[in-house]
């Protein structure tokens, strides 16, 4: 199963030093500094986002404009006030993004500024702490207030309803039922073991087939940070991995490919957009007005155990959240039902 992991943690890092080239070269020391409490996926996502950053610094602003964001120095760094980071914030609602001879405008929602402010006070908090610059601006500039949006998860009857179409793919197109005939027990095997444990499509998609014990209804995984977690399955989820891996022992993967559990129709291992696909394929059948995908199956997981369990640091270890709060965070509507209800059961007098 690490090897896996292991490969797609080298193209990160091989990513990151291929654009730290177009970046100023104080940050390398920023990076590596976060290298041993940040995965390489974490630290690539703050250099796009800081490739933004400077790259409009250097061309939006007057008081950088001609230096180059490779050139950009420690002394320029210092020369960064709020206003700077604030017209940033408003650019990212509206940019045009050249890329590969083609633009395409892009624009920003609240939450995806905040996670590049939030990359940008990191970096200024860094050069701050080691007395690098006398100031940090960014401490200075406001988070953007993310709107509070409707938790979307599937009832009982919609998983129900989204595992049977899985299985027998009555309501899709002519087409997706002659893919379906070859798919769909490897569709079924994904969709109920992401119901049915709540694990991330890059876990799923990272199993290998020695990381499945039918037997003892457990399987192996590699969690967001490196963690190696053993998880349980109930008996539907069993039985349709059973038939699952039944078929799959009688394919030949391409070679690099032999240990994956989930094979894609090019005998590769699957991948997770082309899980996110089929999560989207099989739920417009069975609930055409809520946008389901693979996280959504997540929040599904969350939300029934919660209340069938009333255990939020159950609900956490299943899903692997380090922190308890982040949980409870995305489950505050539940944990308020729960509390209506006790409070509704309260008798002050006896009638």
């Amino acid at each position: 199963m690490s090897s896996y992991h292991d490969e797609e943690n080298r193209k990160d890092i091989a990513r990151l030093r291929e654009l730290q080239k177009e970046l100023p070269l104080f940050l390398g020391e920023f990076f590596r500094a976060r290298g041993d409490y940040t995965s390489a996926k974490t630290r690539l996502g703050y250099g796009y986002d800081l490739r933004l950053f400077f790259g409009f610094l250097t061309t939006e602003t007057r008081e950088f404009g001609g230096i180059k964001p490779s050139d950009f120095s420690l002394k320029d760094l210092s020369r960064i006030k709020a206003i700077h980071i604030e017209e940033f914030m408003e650019y990212l609602s509206y940019y045009i993004k050249h890329e590969e001879g083609n633009e395409y405008a892009v624009q920003n929602h609240q939450s995806g500024k905040s996670r590049k402010l939030s990359a940008v006070r990191s970096m200024f908090a860094y050069y701050y702490r080691k007395e690098k610059i006398a100031a940090n601006p960014a401490e200075l500039v406001q988070t953007p207030p993310i709107k509070e949006r409707a938790k979307i998860y599937l009832d009982i009857n919609e998983i129900a309803g989204l595992l049977d179409e899985a299985e027998k793919g009555n309501n899709l197109t002519k087409k997706q039922q002659d893919y379906h005939k070859s798919t769909n027990m490897r569709d079924l095997a994904i969709l109920t073991l992401l119901a049915g444990t709540g694990i991330r499509v890059s876990e799923c998609v990272g199993l290998n087939l020695n990381d499945i014990n039918l037997d003892d209804a457990s399987f192996r995984v590699i969690r967001k940070g490196g963690d190696e977690a053993l998880l349980f399955f109930g008996p539907e989820t069993q039985l349709s991995l059973h038939n699952y891996i039944t078929l799959r022992e009688q394919i030949a993967p391409i070679e690099g490919h032999e240990q994956a559990l989930f094979l894609s129709m090019q005998r590769r291992r699957i991948t997770d957009r082309a899980v996110q696909n089929l999560v989207k394929k099989y739920s417009k059948t069975v609930s055409g007005f809520k946008n389901i995908s693979p996280h959504k199956l997540r929040t599904s997981f969350g939300t029934h155990m919660y209340r069938q369990t009333g255990d939020i640091y159950l609900v956490a270890d299943l899903l692997g959240h380090k922190d308890v709060n982040t949980t409870r965070k995305h489950y505050a509507d539940t944990h308020r039902d729960r509390g209506r209800r006790a409070v509704n059961e309260l008798r002050l007098r006896d009638e």
